[in-house]
């Protein structure tokens, strides 16, 4: 899990936080921030994360109204804990992949040169593969302590379960092992398969391109200019009692815009990757975004 020791934050804020979280929420936050690489405990990061998002908050509302300030708050508190620990995860599962296939072609031939496969992989730590090196120097040292090669390479895939060009390879790694199969030709076959999967990874992407740039720029920003152009003549043609009715109708058209962002955002990772939950980082950049032009707009001086 993340490293302990050297904290400086408040001990009290920390328990009331342990206290307030589900022990089985918190289990798996704890996951999510050691995947992410993050050093720090998961609720000391949570922590961190509450005071920076009132303090920005708190910056917002020496210019803004009390709404704006909240807005920043529901936004900063979980684009900080959540998208950038599953932001850093997926940098990391990317980097991994793209090096996966070279680390197999560089197992395979170690092998060829007579080698065991542990001391191949122990071979292997020395060799610059990115986050991919580091995960196998973690095998390595499992192993020294008396992990068989098998388990050790199975915790790997557990461990990177979130990929499944990562755990499907490795499961047949472990498979080819125990059933003493001629491990540099297996290598070889799966480092061809990664490097095909991540070939059709690529051509997707590329085929993909204008509709994301379609749904980037209707959700980013021709949808939320519109919106917020309507909110700004609106709150410059209605006088009287209804006036007084402008700014709830302009929160609820920020958050349309935000919803809209969501739901390109799902449909871009659709599109682009085949899953739903690859949408999420679209979505905080499609919200950011969307909120900017929204409020530029409502800042213009419109008139006749």
């Amino acid at each position: 899990m993340a490293k302990e020791g050297g904290s400086t934050l408040t001990p009290l804020a920390i328990r009331a936080l342990e206290r307030l979280i589900p022990a089985k929420w918190l289990k798996r936050y704890e996951l999510l921030v050691y995947s992410a690489g993050i050093e720090f405990l998961a609720v000391e990061y949570l922590l961190i994360t509450l005071l920076l998002s009132i303090i920005f908050a708190a910056l917002v509302l020496l210019f803004f109204p009390l709404s704006y300030a909240l807005l920043t708050f529901l936004l900063v508190l979980p684009g900080l804990a959540l998208v950038y620990p599953y932001w850093r995860i997926m940098k990391r599962i990317e980097d991994m992949e793209s090096n996966l296939p070279d680390a197999f072609f560089y197992l395979a031939s170690s092998l060829r040169a007579g080698i065991s496969f542990s001391e191949a992989m122990e071979d292997l730590t020395t060799a610059k593969f990115g986050a991919l090196t580091e995960e196998f120097k973690r095998a390595v040292n499992e192993i020294r302590k008396g992990r068989s090669t098998v388990e050790a390479l199975r915790v790997m895939a557990l461990r990177n379960k979130k990929s499944p060009v990562i755990y499907r390879s490795l499961m047949i790694i472990i498979e080819a092992l125990e059933r003493g199969a001629p491990m540099s030709d297996v290598l070889i076959y799966v480092a061809n398969d990664v490097r095909e999967i991540l070939r059709i990874r690529k051509e997707r992407k590329a085929s993909t391109g204008m509709q994301t740039m379609f749904f980037i720029i209707t959700s980013g920003f021709v949808g939320p200019a519109i919106i917020g152009i309507v909110g700004k003549l609106m709150g410059e043609m209605i006088q009287g009692p209804a006036k007084a009715q402008i700014p709830t109708v302009i929160n609820i058209l920020l958050g349309f815009v935000a919803l809209q962002a969501i739901v390109s955002g799902l449909g871009i990772g659709v599109i682009r990757e085949g899953k739903f939950s690859a949408g999420f980082k679209y979505g905080a950049l499609l919200i950011v975004m969307g909120v900017a032009v929204f409020k530029a707009m409502m800042l213009f001086n419109i008139s006749f």
